[in-house]
């Protein structure tokens, strides 16, 4: 059976880590905007700041492209303000596609960042031995080890390429706009294999798939929440000692 309180985890995680991360980019371009006085310098300062996650986001469309027969064009990793106000901080070129192939190009990002998110809050930031060793209700047990998780090797460069990757995975909305034909094609055939009677062998043979698909899901997204929130509180009191100590606001 689909285990729902991976789903309840899930959905509890993605509401507040995009209202995060939205607060945290407000802050950190609002610091920068108000130690430059540039808004040139700003956005140059902000893109360097998350360019590895940039560059991930970027080759994945264009690796996945490749992967299932899509021509690609120019690729560039520079930012750039749309007419709209929103920042743009790359973009590659693809030729058009059947909706199939665009959801999987448009989802190659979340798949790319996502598995180094994991990677990353596993194996360098000591996720491993949190889920190993420290009791559910216990918090007192969280103690010693994120006392020991700074002593690990290069902790704060795994900190940033964490903070760099989870900022910029999510597919912006351009990259989104196969999904919904696509989501609309799956629910139709899963209605249709529940109407002809082989809803309970569906669910039965692809429960632990998508029982594994949510948890990873969840310590990804978890990770990712971690990591940002952590940088939130900091960013915002800089901004707010820069903007008394400048008498500058910023809208």
């Amino acid at each position: 059976m689909i285990q729902y309180p991976g789903l309840v985890w899930l959905l509890a995680l993605l509401g507040p880590l995009l209202l995060v991360q939205r607060a945290l980019h407000r802050q950190i371009q609002t610091t920068f905007l108000l130690i430059s006085r540039q808004p040139a310098i700003a956005i140059t300062l902000f893109s360097i700041l998350f360019f590895p996650g940039v560059v991930i986001h970027e080759f994945s469309h264009w690796l996945v492209a490749r992967l299932v027969g899509v021509r690609t064009g120019h690729l560039s990793l520079l930012p750039r303000r749309m007419a709209d106000g929103r920042l743009r901080m790359g973009y590659v070129e693809t030729a058009e596609a059947d909706v199939f192939r665009d959801a999987l190009i448009g989802a190659a990002p979340l798949l790319a960042g996502g598995l180094f998110v994991a990677y990353a809050g596993f194996v360098h930031l000591g996720g491993a031995e949190i889920q190993a060793n420290a009791a559910p209700t216990d918090w007192a047990s969280l103690k010693p080890i994120l006392v020991s998780i700074y002593q690990l090797p290069d902790f704060w460069l795994w900190f940033y390429l964490t903070l760099a990757v989870s900022s910029t995975m999510f597919p912006s909305s351009a990259d989104r706009r196969a999904w919904l034909p696509v989501g609309l094609v799956a629910a139709l055939l899963i209605l249709l294999v529940v109407i002809s009677g082989a809803g309970e062998w569906f669910i039965e043979n692809l429960a632990p798939w998508l029982n594994l698909a949510i948890w990873s899901s969840v310590w990804v997204l978890g990770i990712s929440l971690v990591v940002q929130a952590a940088l939130l509180i900091p960013f915002y009191l800089s901004s707010l000692f820069l903007s008394q100590l400048t008498g500058m606001r910023v809208a």
